[in-house]
């Protein structure tokens, strides 16, 4: 899904995630798994992953100057209308994850994004595919993104 990028890019502070810089259409956020995102096997909850990937899509969507708060705002929510996960490898307590968001498709109102999360060592830990669509919060239908959006998008997936 993903190449191999250099781990040595600049890293600033937000909340509890780390932004990394975007690279093509690749947007990488760290994150540091707390004892509440595991089970009794010591392992990150399954359903902590569609978390871990819900906060890097926001954060992808700020990284290119579209805040959900705005989307909202706009009278537009994105929900979850699909999604695969494939678990590979286990995640435990305090463990440094690298969440890597891409933007695979658009089609109408649905986008498509790739995933992957990765350990310290580089190894790869889940891979997922999420698709949102975007709908109009007031009548709960589906419509075609924005021209900021789409445009944005766009450029991002004919990048890669």
């Amino acid at each position: 899904m993903f190449s191999n990028v250099d781990d040595k890019s600049p890293i600033t502070r937000f909340n509890s995630y780390k932004i990394m810089e975007q690279i093509t259409n690749i947007f990488r956020t760290e994150y540091r798994v707390t004892y509440s995102d595991t089970d009794q096997m010591s392992y990150m909850h399954h359903s902590n992953y569609l978390k871990c990937y819900e906060t890097a899509r926001w954060e992808f969507f700020r990284s290119i100057g579209i805040p959900y708060a705005e989307i909202e705002k706009n009278g537009l929510i994105l929900p979850v209308i699909d999604a695969s996960l494939k678990f590979i490898k286990p995640v435990y307590y305090d463990q440094k994850i690298l969440i890597s968001v891409m933007v695979k498709a658009m089609s109408g109102a649905r986008i498509v994004f790739n995933y992957q999360i990765t350990n310290e060592s580089g190894e790869l830990i889940n891979e997922a595919q999420i698709s949102v669509a975007c709908v109009k919060k007031s009548t709960g239908k589906a419509c075609i993104p924005p021209n900021k959006i789409m445009d944005s998008l766009n450029m991002l997936i004919n990048n890669n």
